[in-house]
């Protein structure tokens, strides 16, 4: 990934794990490398010329190189994104079933009295 570019994202969690992302999902191969001409690069501003002090990590001059996952890393992760996918929708109707049935126990019971 370019680290210098606006719309590269990282967030570190409690865990210790690291996400590296584009912000436009421009990134097939995210977060080991961006398109050599990718048409979203813009060069980052907002830290240019600062400090890191002690406390803080300074930016890496170049990530975590990419496992060799022996083919198509973008087809991939296109797959891994579908299964995610397909898990949210299955939770977001279970949550939708289940207000349904919350709202007509709730009616039910305005009823009897």
């Amino acid at each position: 990934m370019r680290i210098d570019c606006r719309h590269y994202e990282s967030r570190t969690y409690t865990s210790g794990e690291i996400v590296r992302k584009c912000r436009l999902d421009l990134a097939p191969e995210a977060p080991w490398r961006c398109p050599e001409s990718c048409s979203g690069y813009e060069r980052r501003t907002v830290d240019v010329g600062w400090h890191y002090g002690s406390l803080a990590e300074p930016l890496a001059a170049e990530p975590v190189p990419p496992p060799d996952l022996g083919g198509d890393v973008a087809a991939l992760l296109d797959a891994a994104e579908e299964i995610v996918n397909r898990a949210g929708m299955e939770l977001a109707e279970e949550e939708s079933a289940r207000r349904s049935r919350a709202v007509f126990k709730r009616g039910r019971r305005k009823k009897r009295r």
